[in-house]
C-alpha cells in the first residue's frame, strides 16, 4: 500500500513538472512573439508614418521592458536564443530546456512577424526606406561583413554582460527594476549600433523577418556574431567575476573574525 502511495506521489509530480515546464515554454514564446510584433511595428516608416532612428531604439527597448513584465516571473523572458545560451552556461538551465527555449524563440518570433504582416498594409512593410521589408537587419553599405560580424558580437557581448550581472547571486537582492535595466540596455545599444547593423543582438529576432521576406544577404552574421558574443562574454564572467554566496558567506566571516582579532590584539 505504501510503495502504491509513493509511485501515485512521484507520478503526480512528474505531470505537475511536465506541465510546468509547458507553462514555461509556452511563455517564451508568447514573449517573443510579442517583441516582434510590436517591436516591428514601432518600426515602420513610409510617407504616410513617420518614424526614426531613435523612436526604433526607445520602441525596442520599452517593448523588451513590457515582455520581461509580463512573462519574466514565468519563463525568465530570454526572448533570444543568445541569453538561453549564456543561461545555459551559468548553470541556470538544463540542455533539453536550453533546446525548448531556442524552438519557443523561433516559432515564437515567426508567428509575431507574420502576425504583423497579415494586419498591416503592405506599404507599411515595404518603403523606400525598408525595401526588404521593415526590421530585416542589415549590414550598412560602408561597412564590411567582418566589421559587422564584429559589432554584432561586442555588442551582444555587452548585453550578456548586464545579464550575467543581473543573474549573479550578490544582485539576488536587486531584482524590483530588472525589466527597467534591460530596456534601458536594449535601447541604448540600438542607439548606440542600430545605423550600422541593426542591433540585432537576437538571432530569432533577424530570423523571422527574413524568412517571412526572402532577405537572407549577410544574414550569417546574426547567427555567428550575437552567439559567439554571448559565449565568450557568459565564460569570461562566469570564471572571472561569479561568487557564490556560499563563497560571499564565507569570505564575509573570515573578514569579520580577522577584525575582532585585531581590534583585540589593540
Amino acid at each position: 500500500m505504501a510503495n502504491t502511495s509513493t509511485s501515485r506521489s512521484t507520478c503526480w509530480l512528474l505531470q505537475r513538472r511536465q506541465l510546468n515546464n509547458i507553462s514555461i515554454v509556452f511563455a517564451e514564446l508568447i514573449a517573443t512573439a510579442m517583441l516582434m510584433f510590436l517591436g516591428c511595428m514601432g518600426c515602420i516608416q513610409n510617407s504616410f508614418f513617420t518614424n526614426g532612428h531613435f523612436q526604433c531604439a526607445l520602441n525596442f527597448g520599452f517593448v523588451v521592458l513590457i515582455c520581461i513584465q509580463c512573462f519574466g516571473c514565468v519563463c525568465g523572458a530570454h526572448l533570444n536564443p543568445a541569453v538561453t545560451l549564456a543561461n545555459y552556461i551559468y548553470n541556470m538551465i538544463s540542455l533539453p530546456m536550453a533546446v525548448a527555449y531556442f524552438f519557443a524563440q523561433m516559432l515564437g518570433a515567426f508567428i509575431g512577424y507574420g502576425l504583423l504582416k497579415a494586419i498591416m498594409p503592405e506599404s507599411a512593410i515595404y518603403s523606400t526606406d525598408t525595401p526588404s521589408g521593415v526590421c530585416v537587419t542589415s549590414v550598412h553599405s560602408s561597412l564590411t561583413g567582418l566589421q559587422g560580424v564584429v559589432i554584432e558580437f561586442l555588442i551582444t557581448s555587452a548585453l550578456i554582460a548586464i545579464c550575467c550581472g543581473v543573474w549573479d547571486p550578490r544582485n539576488a537582492k536587486f531584482q524590483d527594476s530588472v525589466g527597467v535595466r534591460f530596456g534601458l540596455a536594449i535601447s541604448c545599444l540600438s542607439l548606440t549600433a542600430g545605423q550600422f547593423t541593426g542591433a540585432s543582438m537576437n538571432p530569432a529576432r533577424s530570423f523571422a523577418p527574413a524568412l517571412w521576406n526572402g532577405a537572407w544577404e549577410n544574414h550569417w552574421i546574426y547567427w555567428v556574431g550575437p552567439m559567439a558574443g554571448a559565449l565568450v562574454s557568459s565564460l569570461i564572467y562566469k570564471y572571472a567575476f561569479r561568487r557564490e554566496v556560499e563563497e560571499l558567506e564565507e569570505q564575509e566571516s573570515t573578514m569579520s573574525t580577522k577584525r575582532t582579532a585585531e581590534q583585540e590584539f589593540a
